[in-house]
């Protein structure tokens, strides 16, 4: 007999019965909030076709990687799951996601799963093997329906705005798609933005790095074969992005490192790196410095600046090479922040009209140097609980470790950096759950007013992501 899927309503609220009620109250006023959703790597060719997403696995399962790393580490080959294998069934391969569906149990992955299987797909019996079938079927159908096409998913769920991250290679043509249709008479007035992430053209050590430099002067006419056609190149691409809404740039580096070389040592360390000689050494010099040269041209153009650094990136070499980036063996390394972005914060640290977010896979960074590093630089904000801490406990523990130095106003509300698109209002709605239990907290220890508390729950929820992003 297949066992019940129900969600409790006061799922993730404080235990103790005073407590939740007050996060009771305050979520309650906050639940059907608009999402914004500033960061995230979804598809915009979504939006811009409006196709149907086919059927369960190629939704919920394929695109995932917080799903399919955790099958990966029981044994279960990528392929076998229909990752970069489109020849593979797709039955077969979510009878091999069911079967092992306990696998993620007290996971934020069950959380969001159980979420959309009942939220979304009314889906009243649990996912495992004698239900697979009827998972595979029921989802597949409605998924068919015009109602779970893309733009009706957006609409239905509340999304105010969702960014998507291009490369500067990207020409963008899904987003002047979608800017093409909200301009329409009687359009789709969903809004989607992109982000510019140049990782691609600012890390000598991505691969492919020097055609990447030959396609961005094809794209932009610059010879970024020399410094100043390489920097020309960045302030075109990001021009181009702002005309495609973009509000932010993302970086992604190995490290948070910046460094303030002079003109002429920045422009002897790219002829060393453009011509393929380098050594890591000087590949994390060139990184570096190129964080400080975003900067100085965030100032010019206003796009708001995210670093999301200290990710060991495909760790697992022979998964790499085999199937690509992004298979789930990113791992979290040991970040510096104080010294790594003095010479950035040296050059730029009091500037106004400069917004940076920092983001963090080190927890044991919070209390001793990202918040006070926030509760003091104007340009400096605290992004949420990021990746593997995207978390209850995660949450929770960023709360606890930054709110007494950084107050709440130096951080930007939440955002899910999800490809899978129906995780998003999951992962909103349990950022607002644990926010609300937080701040009962300190109502119930007198800290805060109640009436504090509801504002603050609105602010976490929608008000600090609109300003941080400009949005």
């Amino acid at each position: 007999m297949p066992r019940s899927l129900e969600l409790h309503p006061d799922r993730l609220l404080p235990a103790e019965p005073s407590v939740r009620a007050l996060a009771r109250a305050l979520y309650a006023d906050i639940a059907d909030l608009p999402i914004v959703s500033p960061h995230g790597h979804t598809d915009p060719r979504w939006f811009a076709d409006n196709a149907p997403f086919g059927n369960a696995t190629d939704l919920l399962l394929v695109p995932d990687h917080y799903v399919f790393r955790m099958l990966y580490s029981q044994g279960v080959a990528l392929e076998d799951l229909g990752v970069r294998n489109p020849g593979v069934d797709p039955r077969a391969a979510w009878r091999l996601f069911a079967e092992r569906y306990t696998l993620f149990r007290g996971t934020p992955s069950r959380m969001w799963l159980d979420w959309v299987f009942a939220e979304a797909f009314g889906m009243g019996v649990q996912l495992e093997a004698d239900t697979a079938d009827l998972y595979f079927d029921t989802i597949t159908e409605m998924l068919a329906t015009d109602s779970f096409r893309p733009r009706a998913l957006f609409d239905r769920y509340g999304i105010e705005v969702i960014a998507t991250t291009e490369s500067p290679l990207d020409t963008l043509e899904h987003h002047a798609a979608i800017r093409a249709e909200n301009a329409r008479a009687g359009g789709w007035q969903g809004r989607v933005i992109t982000a510019y992430r140049p990782d691609p053209v600012v890390d000598p050590e991505f691969e492919g790095f020097s055609a990447n430099l030959d396609a961005l002067s094809a794209l932009t006419g610059e010879d970024c074969r020399t410094w100043r056609g390489y920097l020309a190149a960045h302030r075109q691409r990001r021009a181009f992005f702002a005309q495609m809404g973009a509000t932010s740039t993302d970086h992604g580096h190995p490290t948070a490192q910046t460094a303030n070389l002079s003109p002429a040592e920045a422009e002897a360390l790219f002829d060393t790196v453009a011509r393929g000689a380098f050594t890591p050494a000087e590949a994390e010099l060139f990184r570096a410095q190129m964080l400080t040269e975003m900067a100085a041209m965030s100032c010019d153009d206003g796009l708001v600046m995210q670093i999301h650094p200290g990710s060991f990136r495909n760790h697992n070499a022979q998964l790499f090479e085999r199937l690509g980036r992004d298979k789930g063996a990113d791992i979290p390394t040991r970040t510096d922040y104080v010294h790594a972005l003095k010479p950035l914060l040296d050059r730029f640290g009091n500037a106004r009209d400069l917004s940076i977010i920092l983001f963090t896979l080190d927890e044991s960074a919070y209390a001793r140097e990202l918040a006070p590093l926030a509760g003091h630089y104007p340009c400096l904000k605290l992004g949420p609980a990021w990746w593997f801490h995207d978390s209850p406990e995660g949450m929770r523990r960023f709360r606890l470790m930054t709110t007494e130095t950084a107050g709440f106003y130096n951080t930007v509300g939440f955002n899910d950096d999800t490809r899978a698109f129906l995780s998003i209002p999951a992962r909103h709605d349990v950022a607002r759950r644990i926010d609300c239990g937080f701040l009962a907290q300190l109502v119930a220890e007198h800290r805060i007013e109640d009436w504090e508390a509801a504002e603050l729950a609105r602010d976490l929820t929608y008000n600090l992501a609109k300003r941080a992003y400009k949005l």
